[in-house]
């Protein structure tokens, strides 16, 4: 049974006028051009002066004196004879069996005794405008360029058309720069439903709202109700915003126009907008249906003002775009959905009621939606015994969609490489480590003493997170290459998904960051440049802390951060709206933080130090730790003390005060000796 054909919108190439007329089309031209070749030809052959035979000047001459010559068109470059009867019949052997009609030779202006010699044998001269064309004149001279410019043209405008209307073939359109450029799914849609779309149950609820308003507007408006004109679709990338889009296509049953902001912005001014109010009249021809616009931030930015740069196009673009989303009559049954990971940059006209009414956000997964997302990722491939998604679901905390995806097909791809039959968990687990830290460098080897740097500093990161509670729990330790500048890796993973983070939690979050350097301090008396992505992201915490969330007794519960949510990479703190005064002391703050949870970290490693001291062994033979080896070494790790609700240390539990304190002043001792013998080593 054949697929229904889809819809065509009017303003689709295969129903709309030729913009030149209709004489234009792809046959129509290949037929002109043949009809007009075929003319130039037959009006060459007609016009043609014969077969002319090229001699020398003295030739010429010496066939003028013999009366060889009847008559002499004389043109600025050269000089034609045509010979007399008896003179044609007797050369006409010499040359072909097809003769020949006149001579041709070079004109020499200061030879007056050729034109002497011309008014002595009685030959009438006659002036000509030809140039030396040789055979086809003047005629082909001009003609021929032209045609040769008119086929590149229509070459060139072919070649433009397809590129900007793939799959249109000879009936696109010639320099349809004003029609839009939207894809058209019709009634069958994509191929896709909301079966295909895991982990965002609440965006779906929205979205099947919305085709409920196109199939049955009735049943909302009987009360008196309006159908909404526009959803936006916000969140992180990856998150699955266009991908709600073509399950919407595939369950709405109606026509549904795809394309991006891109395809409105166009080099010439008003052509954004031109194919704005195009896209608009299609839909209200084929209405009831949805226009989906992906990216929309590409037209939708704030205008400037103020001084600010400016861009005609796009708030020409955009000015349209507001005026055919509130200018359209709501019973028309056009919905607009739109999808951008930068709500921030949009106009505020754009996101007012009565143009986009609703805004879902679509936002990272927790972890049964995860599970989710990893069984439709899945269902293709061939999944070992061994395999519990809910592992992997519980590995993966604020990955998005396109983050689980890409796993799946990462563990397939390293399972079939290795020659497997099915996909083991190994390989689940293989990718995400890639995905976290990057490809394996298996080719980069380090030297011993950097070696020995980076297994102290790992085991550092690794002793920090499991003595406090508030640090998430160890999975992995390793110390081969990765990504990027990643010369080691400890994997932490929560145990569940949140969405409050205590101060106490923060505070164990930095010291666990900043366990790596403090072990090198501790153990070489020196540090390294390892540190730098740890410092960081230490920073990053620290002022959050003082800056946003009001964390700070000497900045109090005041928050100088913007508030605005940041999809994209960059700091939360990009408009600064407080003083220099309040910048220093927020910078003091910070610093004061981070120093005091430094000497907190030193002294929870001192009391750890043996464990140190065999963990970064241990990794430096295994270059991995992981299961059983890792469980075992982390259960001796002592937590020293634990935070009371005003941030200090609490003291020693009853009964190891003193031992524990005399404990630690050997084990000082203890200590530098060995830190004197690795420095000497």
């Amino acid at each position: 049974m054949e697929d229904p054909k889809p819809r065509k919108p009017s303003g689709d190439p295969e129903q709309t006028p030729d913009p030149l007329g209709g004489a234009f089309s792809s046959r129509t031209v290949w037929i002109a051009i043949l009809i007009a070749l075929g003319t130039l030809l037959v009006f060459h052959h007609l016009q043609s002066p014969g077969t002319v035979e090229e001699i020398a000047y003295s030739e010429m001459k010496s066939r003028i004196a013999d009366g060889e010559v009847e008559s002499v068109e004389v043109s600025e470059w050269n000089v034609i004879a045509t010979p007399t009867e008896e003179a044609r019949d007797s050369y006409r052997d010499e040359i072909d069996d097809e003769g020949f009609d006149k001579w041709s030779t070079v004109r020499l202006r200061d030879d007056q005794a050729f034109v002497e010699l011309l008014h002595a044998q009685g030959i009438v001269i006659e002036a000509s405008d030809e140039r030396g064309c040789g055979e086809g004149g003047m005629l082909w001279l001009w003609i021929l360029p032209i045609v040769l410019l008119f086929l590149f043209w229509s070459f060139l405008i072919r070649r433009m058309n397809t590129m900007n209307n793939p799959g249109a073939g000879g009936n696109s359109q010639v320099m349809s720069f004003g029609k839009s450029r939207a894809k058209v799914y019709a009634e069958e849609g994509s191929g896709m439903t909301f079966d295909d779309v895991a982990g965002v149950d609440e965006a779906k609820e929205e979205l099947r709202e919305i085709i409920a308003f196109l199939r049955e507007p009735s049943r909302f408006t009987r009360l008196g109700g309006k159908v909404p004109k526009g959803v936006l679709l916000v969140g992180p990338p990856g998150t699955g915003k266009t991908l709600l889009a073509k399950a919407v296509a595939g369950e709405a049953e109606v026509p549904f126009f795809n394309l991006s902001g891109s395809d409105f912005v166009e080099m010439f001014v008003g052509v954004g907008a031109a194919r704005v109010r195009d896209l608009f009249q299609q839909a209200q021809e084929n209405a009831p249906c949805i226009i989906f616009v992906d990216e929309l931030d590409a037209i939708g930015k704030s205008r400037g003002g103020g001084g600010m740069q400016t861009n005609e196009e796009r708030e020409q673009t955009l000015n349209a775009l507001l005026v055919e989303m509130d200018g359209f009559d709501a019973r028309s049954g056009v919905i607009i959905i739109g999808a951008t990971n930068r709500p921030e940059v949009l106009d505020p006209a754009l996101l007012r009621s009565g143009r986009f009414d609703r805004q879902v956000v679509v936002d990272r997964p927790d972890k049964r939606g995860r599970r989710e997302i990893l069984d439709v990722h899945s269902r293709a491939i061939v999944l070992g015994d061994d395999v519990d998604l809910e592992i992997v679901a519980a590995q993966t905390p604020g990955f998005v969609g396109a983050d689980l995806a890409n796993i799946v097909n990462e563990a397939a791809l390293l399972a079939a490489r290795e020659g497997k039959d099915a996909v083991e968990l190994e390989d689940f687990q293989a990718s995400i480590e890639r995905v976290i830290a990057g490809l394996e460098k298996k080719s980069r080897r380090l030297s011993e003493k950097e070696s020995k740097i980076v297994a102290y500093h790992e085991s550092g990161h690794a002793i920090v997170a499991g003595a406090l509670d508030g640090a998430d729990p160890v999975h992995k330790i390793s110390i081969v290459s990765r990504g990027i500048g990643a010369l080691g890796y400890t994997l932490q993973v929560p145990l569940e998904d949140r969405y409050l983070v205590t101060r106490t939690e923060l505070q164990d979050r930095i010291c666990s960051l900043l366990g790596g350097r403090a072990a090198e301090q501790i153990i070489f008396g020196d540090i390294s440049s390892g540190a730098a992505n740890d410092l960081q992201r230490v920073t990053d915490i620290a002022r959050r802390m003082v800056a946003e969330y009001g964390m700070s007794d000497t900045v109090g519960n005041l928050s100088y951060g913007d508030g605005t949510p940041k999809y994209l990479e960059g700091s939360g703190l990009s408009t600064r709206n407080y003083s220099e005064r309040t910048a220093e002391m927020i910078d003091r703050e910070v610093q004061t933080i981070v120093d005091g949870l430094y000497e907190r970290t030193l002294k929870l490693l001192h009391d750890n130090i043996d464990l140190l001291h065999e963990m970064a062994q241990t990794l430096r033979e295994t270059e991995v730790l992981e299961g059983d080896q890792l469980d075992a070494l982390m259960d001796r790790v002592i937590p020293r003390f634990k935070d009371t609700p005003d941030g200090s240390d609490a003291p020693p539990e009853d009964g190891a005060s003193e031992d524990t304190e005399e404990a630690s002043e050997d084990e000082s001792d203890d200590l530098e000796d060995e830190s004197d013998d690795l420095r000497e080593a």
